[in-house]
This record gives structure tokens, C-alpha cells and sequence, in this order.
């Protein structure tokens, strides 16, 4: 995986990020989701490369070999602020003040934040399988409730590690064929390590209180993404049959949107890469169509 890239263990305060880099042009960073680590994005990072472009690829906080403060009550040291400052930390250790950035899953929720509390770093951002925290719970559903249970599991104190850590293997089901087998080494060992699957959980708990409280201030403020955003979502998950098309509701939260959907699972890194690094740089770059500064 990532042939070329180089890999940093980067100090950013009270946390320590794994990254991985390489290329050469304006940089963009690609921001895994629940429970997948940086090897994710190994079939679009080359691609993305390949097309001109620094990329660089961090674990989120407590994710892979990333580490995280010590747990609290409050979920602090788990919010997508904090995750977002990490970002915002490595790329600047790296020596970009300014980068286009791409959030999956959980990602999004962190570039989300990191676009609205760091407007002047975000170039161009990209949500894929990703609507902001509070635009879900405002539309729970049966449908939702049913499909999406694991994150009021989560939430719950001990009980969710009693039940993942006695069978890791079993509970997140993962395909070495569709995810490559590199890729899902790396994803094993980190989700059979009780303490990334105590951080993962953290950034659940944080997603339905201090995320949630952000995010209802962000709203309350009128805050709004200043740079233009992509939607993509995997017309094989469920985000369309549950919220119709999902730039509608982004537009809620920014004045430049545009998107589509993918032909691919929730995976979409994994599952349809040459699409995906497709939608990233026909986004990325102008009309010009050499890649955005």
C-alpha cells in the first residue's frame, strides 16, 4: 500500500497523529470514517497522486495508531473540534497552511468542523456519506432508528466495550477481498485493540453531545462553509432513501454545492476508487484544469 508515501507519527498537543504522505502539488487530506483507519483511501491516494496532487492521509484521533488524550466524562478530548485542530496541526507540521480536504463517514463530521472553525485553511471541501450530526437527529425516523441503532449503542457507558472487545472479528465484519489485504491487516489489528475501540466509541459519545452542542450554536449563529463543497453519497447505502437528496440539506450549511451520487457501497474509497478520486479532482481542479492552488 501507499508505495511512495512516507508515514510520520506527529505530536499535536495533547494527542499524536499518524499520517501518511507523498506527492508532489497542492495538497489535499483525506479524512477516514467508523472504523476504518488512513489505509482506507490506499486505492485513491496514488490516484489522486497520480493527478498532481500532495495527499496526505492522517488516523483520527484514537483511531489506527493515532492516540488520544485520556477519556472524560464530557467527551472533550473526542470532539470533532479536537480532531478538527489535529488536522488543521499536521498539515501545518507538514507545511500547508492552505489544503483541499475530503471527509467520509465520521470524516465529514470532522471537516465540517474544521471547515467552519478554520475558513481560511479550507480550499474546496468534500462530503462523502456525511450530513452534520444534528441534521440527523432531526429527522429520526423508524426507518433511521432501525438502520442507525448503533449510535444510541455507543453512547451507552460500558457496555459497548463489553460487547465489541469479547469479539472484534465478529462484530465489524470485515472483507479482506473488497478491502484489500493490506488494508485489512491494519484495520484488524487496530480494532482488536481495546483502547482504539474505546476512542472510537468516544467520538460517537461526542457526536450526540458536545458535536451536537456545536453544531446547534453553529446553526443558532447562522454560520455557514465559505469555500464550495461536493456532496457524494453511495446510491448502494442508505442516505438517499432516507433523506431524499442529500446537497439539499447541505445547502442549509453552505452557499456553493454541488455533487452526486456513486455507484458503490458505504466503502466508496474501497469499493469504487477510480470514481471517487474522479469526482475529487474534476472538483479540485478549474477550468484550467490544471489542480487548484
Amino acid at each position: 500500500m501507499f508505495e511512495g508515501f512516507q508515514t510520520a507519527q506527529i505530536d499535536v498537543g495533547e494527542a499524536s497523529a499518524f499520517v501518511r504522505f507523498g506527492g508532489h502539488g497542492p495538497p489535499v487530506v483525506l479524512v477516514h470514517g467508523y472504523p476504518r483507519t488512513s489505509a482506507t483511501w490506499h486505492r485513491v491516494a496514488p490516484l489522486l497522486v497520480g493527478a498532481g496532487y500532495t495527499v496526505v492521509c492522517p488516523d483520527l484521533r484514537g483511531y489506527g495508531r493515532s492516540r488520544g488524550p485520556c477519556f472524560t466524562a464530557d467527551h472533550a478530548g473526542y470532539s470533532k473540534r479536537a480532531v478538527a485542530a489535529d488536522v488543521v496541526a499536521v498539515m501545518r507540521h507538514l507545511g500547508h497552511d492552505r489544503f483541499a480536504l475530503v471527509g467520509h463517514d465520521r470524516g465529514g463530521a470532522v471537516a465540517l468542523r474544521l471547515a467552519l472553525d478554520h475558513p481560511e485553511t479550507v480550499t474546496r471541501a468534500v462530503f462523502a456519506d456525511a450530513l452534520p450530526v444534528t441534521e440527523h437527529l432531526s429527522r429520526i425516523t423508524a426507518e433511521f432508528a432501525t438502520g442507525w441503532w448503533h449510535w444510541f449503542f455507543f453512547a451507552q457507558p460500558d457496555i459497548p466495550e463489553r460487547v465489541i472487545n469479547a469479539d472484534p472479528d465478529s462484530w465489524y465484519h470485515g472483507n479482506r477481498e473488497v478491502m484489500g489485504e493490506e488494508n485489512y491487516d491494519e484495520w484488524r489489528r487496530a480494532t482488536r485493540n481495546p483502547e482504539v475501540v474505546r476512542a472510537m466509541l468516544e467520538d460517537y459519545r461526542a457526536g450526540l453531545t458536545v458535536d451536537r452542542r456545536h453544531e446547534e450554536a453553529d446553526r443558532a449563529a447562522g454560520a455557514q462553509i465559505s469555500c464550495p463543497v461536493l456532496i457524494l453519497w453511495s446510491l448502494q447505502d442508505d442516505l438517499e432513501d432516507l433523506y431524499g437528496d442529500p446537497r439539499a440539506i447541505w445547502r442549509r450549511w453552505a452557499g456553493d454545492v454541488r455533487g452526486h451520487g456513486i455507484d458503490a457501497g458505504h466503502h466508496v474509497a474501497e469499493q469504487a476508487p477510480k470514481a471517487l478520486a474522479s469526482a475529487i479532482t474534476d472538483f479540485l481542479e478549474p477550468s484550467s484544469g490544471r489542480p487548484a492552488q
